[in-house]
């Protein structure tokens, strides 16, 4: 097996609700980027975990759907595919309860029902979706 280790990290100061942090990712595609309460629970400036698993969800589940439809002789001329990440309170403590996978796709030579065949096939394929495996997760097909 190849084993492949990728690296984030975040930092914190100060109080739960006063608070701050800044995450990063080794590509530098975050460097030192705010995060607070208010971004995750009150919709202000600054990132929050649940977007970035949003598109760790929607960028994996878009490749490997890319990956499904080589595999069976098609070529996507585009894909995109948004993530709604779910988050509630739920017995005193927060928690992801679910995660609305919403597809585009144009590819030549694909109806919809075969679309929505590879569709499925990548999503229980798709290494995150099998990571957040604990978490409700729906795919709807835009036409």
């Amino acid at each position: 097996m190849n084993i492949i280790t990728r690296h984030g990290s975040a930092e914190w100061t100060g109080s739960f609700k006063n608070g701050h942090g800044h995450i990063s990712t080794e590509s530098g595609a975050l460097a030192n980027y705010p995060y607070r309460y208010a971004s995750r629970f009150e919709g202000l400036h600054g990132s929050n975990p649940e977007e970035l698993i949003g598109a760790a969800h929607a960028s994996c589940f878009t490749m490997t759907l890319s990956r499904v439809l080589q595999d069976n002789g098609f070529a996507a001329d585009e894909l995109q595919t948004n993530a709604n990440v779910k988050l509630g309170a739920q017995n005193g403590s927060y928690e992801i309860f679910e995660i609305n996978l919403f597809l585009s796709a144009r590819v030549p030579g694909l109806n919809s029902e075969q679309t929505k065949i590879y569709a499925e096939q990548a999503k229980a394929g798709c290494p995150v979706s099998k990571a957040l495996a604990a978490v409700k997760i729906t795919l709807t097909i835009n036409d």
